[in-house]
């Protein structure tokens, strides 16, 4: 999110210089910088034996498919909306998250977290927020998933790591 008026007061926000931060936008009034912040979002790999768990969101991409993602809410961590998002989207449980690594997505100022997580158990019950769900061979994750950039480094990464 890239701060233009003050949340507080509404007033428009200037340029102060913050030592090696360079310009952050500032409030005169209420004495405030407001650094730029991306939302943090998770993406999240489930793996079931040599199975993964692969969405079809066409939003997203027409003609492939992607990892369960979703944002995190106030007052969690990242590890917490794993759980909850692949709770609410799939209906199963996991356990044993493992942290793969962070990328930016620029044009929608979105951090993305990456995460492996073992399925443990629960039928899949796809949430109406996704188009279709189901398990995926992992050796053809990478052929499913095109056009997810993201995604096919998360899988590749959990090739090497299951190898």
């Amino acid at each position: 999110m890239k701060y233009k008026f003050c949340p507080l007061c509404g007033r428009k926000l200037e340029e102060r210089y913050s030592w090696d931060e360079g310009g952050v936008p500032y409030c005169s009034k209420d004495d405030m910088m407001f650094f730029d912040t991306p939302k943090p979002c998770i993406m999240v790999a489930v793996v079931k034996g040599d199975e993964i768990l692969l969405l079809k969101q066409s939003y997203i991409y027409k003609n492939s498919k992607v990892l369960l993602t979703g944002y995190v809410d106030n007052n969690e961590t990242a590890e917490e909306a794993v759980e909850r998002e692949v709770r609410e989207e799939s209906g199963i449980e996991v356990n044993n998250i493992t942290y793969l690594g962070s990328d930016y997505v620029k044009d929608k100022e979105i951090l993305m977290i990456t995460f492996m997580a073992d399925y443990v158990s629960g039928e899949i019950k796809k949430s109406d927020e996704v188009e279709g769900m189901g398990w995926s061979k992992l050796s053809n994750a990478l052929n499913e998933m095109k056009e997810d950039e993201i995604g096919l480094r998360v899988v590749k990464k959990i090739i090497e790591i299951k190898k």
